[in-house]
């Protein structure tokens, strides 16, 4: 993928309503206390696996939960995820404060209850890492020029001035609404995965 190209599902995403969301992955600063640090730690553990809709609901009675000294398990039936956001709740102040001082913050996030080896880029990246997800769609882009997500993503920074986490963000969100077909990209390139993206171009002001 060219810098152009990049670009241009850059400019299609900001005209679609991204614009606060590149800003937000572009300003975002390391998470500085440990409620935050716990309720982004639930956030991702609950939507790990799950639609967003649906994790994003359960999320937010989760932290009702939370912050009326009740147990995860009230508000989240689940019997892994409930059980460990409530570690990461009771053990904030010290998770935290390991977190503060971890030299290797990607990796401290992967010996969380129930944070992956995918899921550990998501929390890091929330938690204000400067790093990229390799979810399907990003391994598909990164597989197509014969490199890692992460070879992708700090060569666009590089070359564009972004963080390495909005690359992510933005390609992201570009295979998500279908301005990039991963599949098609992986298989035919560019030009056979961009048919969407071509639309929304010509209903772009010049």
């Amino acid at each position: 993928m060219t810098l152009s190209q990049f670009q241009q599902l850059d400019a299609v995403l900001r005209a679609n309503g991204y614009a606060e969301t590149i800003a937000w992955s572009e300003n975002i600063k390391q998470c500085q206390d440990a409620d935050a640090f716990a309720l982004e730690v639930t956030y991702v553990i609950c939507n790990s696996g799950m639609a967003y809709r649906v994790a994003n609901a359960i999320y937010w009675r989760v932290v009702e939960a939370l912050k009326a000294d009740q147990s995860a398990t009230t508000a989240f039936g689940h019997p892994g995820k409930a059980p460990a956001i409530d570690f990461i709740w009771q053990n904030r102040a010290v998770l935290f404060a390991a977190f503060d001082v971890a030299a290797n913050k990607l990796g401290f996030c992967a010996t969380l209850p129930w944070i992956g080896p995918v899921t550990k880029f998501h929390l890091a990246k929330n938690l204000g890492v400067d790093v990229a997800k390799p979810d399907v769609h990003m391994e598909r882009l990164a597989r197509a020029e014969g490199v890692t997500v992460a070879a992708l993503c700090v060569r666009l920074a590089r070359e564009s001035g972004y963080r390495v986490s909005t690359i992510d963000t933005i390609l992201w969100r570009a295979c998500a609404d279908g301005y990039l077909n991963s599949p098609l990209y992986l298989t035919e390139g560019w030009h056979g995965s961009t048919e969407k993206l071509r639309e929304a171009q010509k209903l772009m002001p010049p």
